[in-house]
């Protein structure tokens, strides 16, 4: 609804006075003025003054007009938009797909409703109902003589039938789309071995790492990313436009030689975390081990006593923290390693060790496992307190008190050693966190380099140090604290020394002086290209 003049306190006022101070004539010639703005031909006051209901009538067309100038000028800029793809079927562009399968009739459907015009290639020429409705199934030589770009969806098994169309092949754009069962499974890749079944032919790589079920979901849930690659520009540009039209996001891959590559990708199993993960379990198995036989083992053979309730809290809350500064380490480690073969050569276009170039590429998997297992420690000591065991000891720890008529007097110093040590595990967990979440490609592609690199090397640093100062925490407060306060087994020892404490400790000490920026700046000349 039009807001009333007669509501706004300094119109209202002004109305009010215009009418017990000026003249009809004068009002009316006002009223006449302000009409003539929205449109001069109306003549207004002639017939005496404006009335209320006119004067909310003039307002509600200045309005209109004011909407309609505000819609032409929407209108004019939405045809300077870029449209998702630069070429779109707007006339209904013809595809044709050899292949009924789940891929075909998925790609077909998808594109069908994106207003291209689909026609099915099949041994079979005819209709069923699980083909999309307006399309047609034609054989595979009169399919392809409607369309200019074919989508070969079929294995590559049966890509024999192909040689007899190599007439109306000719000139045309083939899209493989096919995977294999293996990785290299055979000496050349697909897109290749069509290449040199139809010699006349385009023929581009790609949407093989899309999936049936992503097309049918409409790539909400899945990877909107298309590797495309081909030896001929323009069909990769037809392909890329497609793909673009779908609401995918094509990638160029290069020359046809990329197609062994693009093959193999979908057939890997995390090929980046093969290593960190048999090095955290075999970490984690030597050292649950070691504690199993020191801290179970070994007292119930000695003194009888059965601890095996340990397996389940305590010794994989001793293990968890060891295995995280190792992998923390190793993810920093190296770098200097790196920096000290660039020095020693004196160049920085020499080729690392295949050894080195592997732990280089996988160091972001290392901190995330290593994150994990620091997740881990992180949740073991929080249930400590509501463990049955140490809910046990400390009440059999008050009634020895009571027994004996003593009271152990507060000791500020062992209080503040307590303290920083989980004060300095919270900091050290939040550090962990911070580098976990700006290694995750959707945080590390919203900064620039430099703030990439300030996160990763110092905080890096700050938590190294954390590290280092927190286990000596521990270690101090062990000293201070009577034994029977700290929840801990005393049992009878093997006598050789435990080596758990000085690996997470020598550990530690390692991450910090490789993440440390001045262990890597004596290299930083050599890399920019002044050495």
């Amino acid at each position: 609804m039009l807001n009333d003049w007669s509501r706004h306190p300094e119109q209202g006022n002004r109305s009010k006075g215009q009418h017990q101070s000026q003249k009809p004539d004068a009002k009316a010639k006002g009223q006449e003025d302000s009409l003539q703005i929205i449109n001069p031909e109306v003549k207004v006051g002639r017939y005496g003054p404006v009335r209320h209901t006119e004067k909310r009538r003039a307002h509600g067309e200045k309005l209109t007009l004011l909407f309609f100038i505000k819609r032409h000028n929407m209108e004019k800029n939405s045809s300077n938009m870029i449209p998702l793809a630069e070429n779109s079927p707007n006339k209904q562009e013809t595809v044709c797909i050899f292949g009924t399968g789940d891929f075909g009739r998925s790609l077909g459907y998808k594109m069908l409703q994106c207003g291209y015009s689909i026609v099915f290639g099949s041994r079979n020429a005819q209709n069923s109902s699980l083909i999309p409705k307006g399309t047609e199934v034609l054989s595979h030589g009169e399919a392809a003589q409607k369309a200019d770009i074919i989508i070969v969806a079929i294995q590559r098994q049966h890509y024999n039938f192909l040689t007899d169309l190599t007439e109306v092949l000719h000139g045309k754009v083939l899209v493989d789309v096919s995977n294999n069962l293996k990785i290299n499974q055979y000496p050349e890749s697909n897109a290749e071995y069509l290449a040199q079944l139809v010699p006349g032919a385009k023929v581009v790589k790609a949407f093989n790492t899309v999936s049936a079920w992503a097309l049918q979901s409409g790539t909400l849930d899945a990877s909107r990313q298309v590797f495309v690659c081909g030896d001929d520009y323009k069909a990769k540009q037809m392909v890329m436009d497609i793909v673009r039209t779908l609401g995918l996001t094509p990638l160029d891959q290069g020359s046809l030689l990329a197609a062994k590559e693009i093959e193999n990708y979908p057939l890997q199993l995390f090929p980046m975390w093969k290593f960190p993960i048999y090095l955290a379990i075999g970490l984690s198995a030597f050292f649950f081990f070691y504690s199993l036989i020191r801290d179970v083992i070994y007292p119930y053979i000695y003194e009888n006593k059965d601890l095996s309730f340990f397996i389940a809290i305590s010794i994989p809350n001793r293990v968890c923290p060891i295995v995280a500064l190792i992998l923390l380490a190793l993810v920093y480690l190296p770098g200097i390693i790196a920096a000290i073969l660039q020095l020693h050569r004196g160049t920085k276009y020499s080729r690392f060790p295949d050894w080195l170039d592997k732990w280089m590429l996988c160091r972001k998997q290392l901190g995330l496992v290593a994150l994990v297992f620091a997740f881990l420690h992180v949740l073991y000591t929080l249930v400590i307190p509501i463990r049955y065991y140490v809910r046990w000891r400390l009440n059999v720890y008050v009634i020895s008190q009571i027994k004996d008529n003593r009271t152990n007097p507060f000791n500020n110093t062992t209080g503040w050693i307590s303290d920083s040590y989980v004060a300095l595990g919270i900091l050290g967990f939040f550090l962990f966190v911070l580098l976990g979440i700006t290694s995750l490609p959707s945080v590390s592609n919203s900064v620039n380099w430099r703030e990439f690199r300030f996160v990763q090397s110092v905080n890096g640093t700050h938590l190294a140090l954390n590290c280092i100062i927190c286990p000596y925490c521990s270690l101090v407060l062990t000293l201070l604290v009577p034994p029977t306060k700290m929840w801990a087994v005393h049992t009878a020892r093997p006598t050789s020394p435990d080596i758990r404490e000085p690996v997470g400790h020598v550990a530690a000490c390692l991450a910090a002086l490789a993440a440390i920026p001045a262990a890597t700046n004596p290299a930083s000349p050599l890399r920019v290209g002044h050495l």
